[in-house]
């Protein structure tokens, strides 16, 4: 329910027992906000707060400035356009005499009952220009002297709402007022601390008690500073020890096979195949990996590098380790293509030493499947390459150590667990790999409970991509610069948001751009491939496998190619209206070229109008091409739910942290967990009985990455 352990009490009564809440409005809190009892409505932190004595002017507000709060007189309030693109604008003119547009897309009619023309307002929002004019579209608003009486704080909270609850009296004056209610009535014992007392004194931090009546009832700015520093703390305190707990719990269950040595495959690999110095992050992560390897715990390590960095290699070698232990090992990527370039680059290393590496997807059948799964369970097989073929039950293993996920985040929890569960007594050891780096923070808090390893180097020699942006009416001149590469006998790329024509979305589709390419680049002195996410999966490896022969100059793809080509001979990528690409995604583009020796190009071809956060992205994407700044950037422009899909539901639901901008708190709170488990793995001490008791009873929903076998 709630961050506090309190007894059976105020805060675990239906949110029906609050005065003027009846079963209606009970049922629509808990429909919209997910609301049931008090203590929910205690938990609902505020996402802002105004201050009541500051007010901008709208003659001094420039286009693009942010959030402002004006007051002034709605002068007109009137209804544009017809059925499903109708729309209510008001103008709202201050004391300065300017005035500017509030604009409503939804809830029309309720707005037409609810604002008065002539009335005084308080207006919040965000000022945007449209047409040399300037905008707020669906603003907050209050009216002035409801906003501004004389017991009214000056320093207000502002909660999350939606339109049915504004309808029905629980907008944020509404909620105020009901929070205000509980807080009145609670003390200390029914909002008790979870942090021992000696952490409270040591970091000089708010009781729980007092912190959460300051977050919703501040004084000032230090009070609300001081309830925010201390409610950050805990909710990233108490998610660092679940995620340790569930590291040390998997540690003390699940062995592992004790590799005790480095032997002649690794050695004689090392010595006489590596094509290249390995760089000192992949010898530092090859060392963490051995380390792992040798504790007789199951190794469950997550490994994160950019584009082009060596994670292979690394895992190439680290399957080497578990050959010289007697072991077999695996790789399982998503994509037959990938997974294929992973079997032919590691066939290519390895050749002529004797060992025997084989490739399964859906595609090998009949004879040669029965084949390869006998020499697999007989143990005549030392690597499998494969996609998610390999956990089919079919697939048995002699003696499985090493299971290697590239791309993790491609696979849903079920599927990696079977390939846990591909050896008996023990799991192999599980090497997950990424090649989208992950910003720190969420690494601690989506990965918490693995341990983690980055490449953060790249190998020497590489020439660094360039990266340029063009508008639309500079196309000719990107056309231009693909036909020199072609010239050169070099490849290109084109890549696109859309399959298809979308009215509200004025981009060129690929179906319309093909034609248009067919135009500039005519048959026979161009072949050009086109692949897109709706082609049937043989379809789309043939069109690949054409490109990557050089039978096609040019490939015209949606962001299928994001992962899985390996094209060295391709120098160039156009990103058509880079604005409706991610910053993770444009990165991942990219990276598709440049692995070869030839210097490399991307360009990011964009509308003329673009949005500030558009702007930034591409920004971002010119200065530089490392992958960490990228992430960490990406981070702030969107928020942890960058990455979506690579864990379980629970870990990233934060009620008040941000993790783009609270690295440091999480430092600090991780530390102090791992101190604690170091010391009271089992939390049985007099001092820790109450955090260890909340941890068990109200952190059940935050899934381990590993715990899944």
């Amino acid at each position: 329910m709630s961050p506090a352990t309190s007894k059976a009490g105020l805060l675990d009564r239906g949110i029906a027992s609050l005065k003027g809440i009846g079963p209606a409005k009970a049922e629509l809190l808990a429909k919209e906000l997910q609301i049931f009892s008090l203590g929910d409505l205690v938990y609902s932190y505020p996402f802002r707060y105004v201050d009541r004595t500051q007010f901008h002017q709208i003659i001094d507000i420039l286009p693009d400035q942010g959030n402002v709060q004006l007051k002034g007189k709605l002068v007109t309030l009137t209804r544009r356009g017809e059925n499903r693109k109708q729309r209510m604008v008001g103008r709202l003119r201050d004391e300065s005499g300017a005035a500017l547009e509030l604009v409503w897309f939804r809830g029309i009619n309720y707005l037409d009952r609810t604002y008065q023309i002539g009335e005084e307002y308080v207006v919040y929002g965000k000022v945007e220009e449209f047409n040399g004019k300037l905008s707020i579209t669906h603003p907050e608003m209050e009216l002035a002297k409801r906003a501004v009486t004389e017991d009214a704080a000056t320093f207000e909270p502002v909660y999350a709402s939606t339109e049915k609850l504004n309808k029905r009296g629980l907008d944020t004056r509404g909620r105020r007022k009901l929070i205000r209610a509980i807080i009145d009535q609670l003390s200390p014992a029914d909002l008790p601390d979870m942090l021992p007392a000696y952490l409270i004194e040591e970091l000089r931090l708010l009781s729980h008690y007092d912190a959460v009546r300051m977050i919703h009832l501040p004084g000032n700015q230090e009070e609300l500073e001081a309830a925010r520093r201390r409610l950050k703390f805990e909710e990233l305190f108490l998610l660092q020890m679940r995620l340790l707990q569930l590291k040390v719990s998997r540690e003390a269950r699940v062995a592992g096979y004790a590799f005790g040595q480095i032997g002649e495959h690794f050695n004689t690999f090392f010595t006489q195949h590596l094509p290249f110095t390995l760089t000192g992050a992949q010898k530092r992560v090859l060392r963490e990996i051995r380390h792992d390897l040798g504790r007789g715990i199951q190794m469950n390590r997550l490994l994160q590098g950019d584009v082009g960095s060596g994670k292979t290699m690394v895992g190439l070698m680290s399957m080497l380790m578990a050959l010289d232990n007697g072991f077999q090992a695996c790789m399982m990527a998503p994509t037959e293509i990938l997974a294929y370039q992973h079997y032919e680059s590691i066939q290519d290393y390895l050749r002529g030493m004797d060992l025997r590496v084989a490739f399964l997807s859906g595609s090998v059948k009949g004879k040669a499947r029965r084949e390869l799964l006998e020499e697999l369970a007989e143990g005549r097989i030392d690597i499998l390459l494969g996609t998610h073929a390999l956990i089919e039950p079919p697939v048995v293993f002699k003696n499985l150590g090493l299971a290697i996920i590239d791309e993790q985040h491609r696979f849903g929890v079920k599927q990696r667990a079977k390939l846990w569960k591909k050896n008996t007594p023990y799991p192999p050891h599980v090497l997950v790999m990424t090649a989208t780096p992950i910003p720190r923070t969420l690494a601690m808090t989506a990965y918490g409970d693995l341990d983690v390893s980055v490449i953060d180097e790249l190998p020497p020699g590489r020439t660094p991509i360039k990266t340029v942006h063009f508008t639309e009416h500079r196309r000719e001149r990107v056309f231009g610069r693909i036909r020199e590469e072609i010239a050169k006998g070099r490849q290109a790329y084109i890549v696109y948001p859309l399959i298809e024509e979308n009215e509200k979305l004025d981009l060129l589709a690929l179906e319309v751009a093909y034609d248009e390419m067919l135009d500039r680049f005519p048959r026979p002195d161009y072949q050009i491939s086109v692949v897109h996410g709706r082609m049937k999966p043989q379809d789309k490896d043939f069109e690949m496998a054409r490109f990557k022969n050089g039978e096609t100059q040019i490939m015209m793809a949606t962001t299928v190619i994001e992962v899985g080509v390996n094209v060295p001979n391709a120098t160039i990528m156009v990103i058509v209206h880079t604005e409706r690409f991610g910053l993770s995604q444009l990165h991942q583009l990219r990276g598709r070229v440049g692995r070869g020796a030839e210097e490399s190009f991307c360009i990011l071809l964009s509308s003329v109008k673009l949005s500030k956060e558009s702007r930034k992205r591409i920004k971002t994407m010119v200065d530089t091409t490392d992958g960490f700044k990228i992430a960490e950037a990406d981070l702030q422009l969107r928020g942890p739910g960058m990455i979506d899909g690579t864990q379980q539901s629970g870990v990233l639901q934060m009620r008040i942290a941000d993790l783009a901008q609270d690295g440091r708190i999480l430092s600090a709170a991780r530390d102090r967990a791992k101190d604690i488990l170091e010391q009271d793995p089992k939390l049985q001490r007099p001092e820790h009985l109450l955090l260890g008791r909340y941890l068990e009873h109200h952190m059940k929903t935050v899934k381990g990455w590993s715990l899944i076998s």
